[in-house]
């Protein structure tokens, strides 16, 4: 197909296209594309219209582009959610065909901070359980978690290994999450995190933020899960009104 067959602008003739022969493998993921110059050549557009389009791919997490080293195309994503869903990662990876896991990093109490006592409404003497773990599909980790509750909250016997902490709370002590406000943000490459999900250095991440709640509109979980960008993706059901 000719790039200029048809009345759009010429960048976005370049996405379909470069999304075309990607979709038929022509460009396998992880696989360099051709230079500027001579992509540029071969779909007969100038390297200006060719970096517009690209900057919309990379835009789009189908490309990726490394300073001095050349542009890539990007791993499809292993696990894809909607947002507007409260799936644990558990659900996820497993809905995905693979074996969930979980690494236990660390668990502490402490006293409460300014923002736990905002968000819990906990009392100045109330001690928060910090827990952090990693999540890991078929053995390989892609999800770094930090879990805060208040400590009221925590079974008296308790696994923090077990995968899903939904069923930590339900099964422990009769809690059961209903729903969350969520907040989502893309980071870079994070000092701490990053290495602990054995990211390479261009690999992005995706911050969740989320408070859940029960049936009674009690907060009962704080939650800041670091997901790879390059195994999840999240959209979003948006209706009009009307």
């Amino acid at each position: 197909m000719s790039i200029k067959s048809d009345n759009r602008h010429l960048y976005l003739q370049v996405i379909d296209r470069l999304k075309q022969d990607i979709e038929a493998g022509i460009y396998k993921e992880k696989e360099k594309l051709p230079s500027e110059f001579d992509l540029a050549k071969q779909l007969g557009v100038s390297r200006a219209t060719l970096r517009e389009a690209l900057r919309i791919l990379e835009e789009e997490n189908i490309i990726i582009r490394r300073h001095g080293v050349g542009t890539f195309v990007n791993a499809k994503p292993l696990f894809t959610s909607g947002i507007e869903q409260l799936n644990s990662v558990t659900n996820m990876i497993m809905q995905a065909g693979m074996v969930p896991g979980t690494i236990f990093l660390s668990s502490e109490t402490q006293g409460p901070t300014e923002d736990d006592i905002r968000r819990f409404s906990s009392a100045l003497d109330e001690e928060i359980a910090v827990v952090e773990r990693v999540r890991t599909a078929n053995g390989e980790p892609v999800v770094y978690c930090v879990d805060k509750l208040p400590g009221k909250y925590i079974p008296e016997s308790i696994s923090w290994e077990k995968e899903s902490i939904f069923d930590i709370l339900e099964e422990g002590i009769g809690r059961k999450i209903t729903y969350a406000v969520a907040q989502i943000e893309p980071v870079g490459y994070h000092e701490k995190v990053s290495p602990i999900l054995e990211c390479n250095p261009e690999t992005a991440l995706l911050v969740l933020k989320q408070m859940h709640y029960n049936e009674m509109d009690e907060p009962i979980l704080y939650s800041v899960n670091y997901f790879r960008a390059d195994k999840f993706s999240f959209h979003v059901l948006r209706k009009r009104i009307f």
